[in-house]
């Protein structure tokens, strides 16, 4: 199915991740007017000025939001903007202060577009997507996050340079709550149609090893640079793709999950009506108890912004 020409995607936070996903919007040639909204005008500016240099390769366009209820009218908002966690606060607070942050973002972008797709980047990513979807009141299939997308593409590539094959051929997810409550699903995991673990490579490995490698990754990334954005960047894009083009792809998101009765980072199907429906991996009873432990966790929060 063709896009709108042009379809309207807001991002809203104009640092290092939301210019980067406008970038890789850009960089993917979509026929999109990319909105930027932030608190800070001159940087928003800036960032449409600089990202207008590269439009010259795609029909995208770029420029910044008139106002809020604009924002709330396009087809896709990407929302990054959100609380960093400061030295020794807990993640209750680090919560409740994003949840105040994403209460004056749906407010000030009130009347929403009904048809809109809200996709959530800021952490956590799990309980902003619950905050998010209630405070909207849109359907929860349109409204999702960014989850444990990035996650997966890492250990798809760690997984690919062990086996010496293409990243594309590889298929393993990290499913549960993006962050402490991860987890790989490595059970289920697929090369070339042949279950992952049965790869000589893969007897004798260390999983749990992999598994803390690939959930540390972003924190030498920061250690070396300061920030994490172009894995991001490109993960979000694609998730606006495949939306717009009605790709249907499988992408491991932050969704709201019946089984789970929550939002949790789980494969789903993703159209142009948002999340199509979730896809539930054949976990082992070690997998699946971890899995549990991460909606319950998930839920515990949650509870108490309905």
């Amino acid at each position: 199915m063709p896009a709108p020409t042009p379809a309207k995607i807001a991002i809203i936070g104009s640092g290092a991740v939301g210019s980067t996903i406008a970038f890789s919007l850009i960089m993917n040639r979509l026929p999109a007017e990319i909105i930027l909204s932030d608190i800070d005008t001159r940087r928003a500016g800036g960032e449409a000025l600089d990202l207008s240099d590269a439009t010259f390769v795609s029909s995208s366009s770029v420029r910044v939001a008139k106002n809020q209820q604009e924002v709330g009218q396009c087809d896709i908002i990407v929302i990054t903007a959100g609380a960093k966690q400061k030295p020794g606060e807990s993640r209750a607070n680090l919560i409740d202060r994003n949840y105040h942050i994403m209460q004056s973002v749906i407010k000030g972008m009130q009347p929403i577009n009904p048809n809109a797709k809200i996709i959530i980047v800021a952490n956590p990513v799990e309980i902003l997507c619950h905050i998010a979807q209630k405070l909207s009141g849109l359907p929860r299939n349109q409204v999702f996050g960014s989850g444990t997308f990035l996650d997966s593409a890492r250990l798809r590539l760690s997984v690919a340079e062990m086996l010496n094959v293409h990243e594309s051929s590889v298929h393993c997810y990290v499913v549960g709550e993006h962050g402490d409550n991860q987890l790989v699903a490595w059970s289920a995991g697929r090369v070339g149609g042949a279950p992952l673990l049965s790869f000589d490579q893969f007897k004798n490995a260390d999983l749990a090893h992999i598994a803390h490698e690939v959930a540390r990754k972003a924190y030498e990334i920061i250690d070396r640079k300061g920030a994490t954005y172009y894995g991001i960047g490109a993960c979000v894009a694609s998730l606006a793709e495949s939306v717009l083009y009605h790709s249907r792809r499988v992408f491991p998101i932050s969704c709201y999950n019946p089984e789970s009765e929550c939002y949790v980072s789980v494969p789903a199907v993703l159209g142009n009506d948002g999340v199509q429906h979730a896809v539930q991996l054949p976990l082992d009873d070690k997998e699946k108890a971890a899995f549990d432990e991460a909606v319950k966790s998930i839920k515990s929060i949650t509870e108490k912004y309905n």
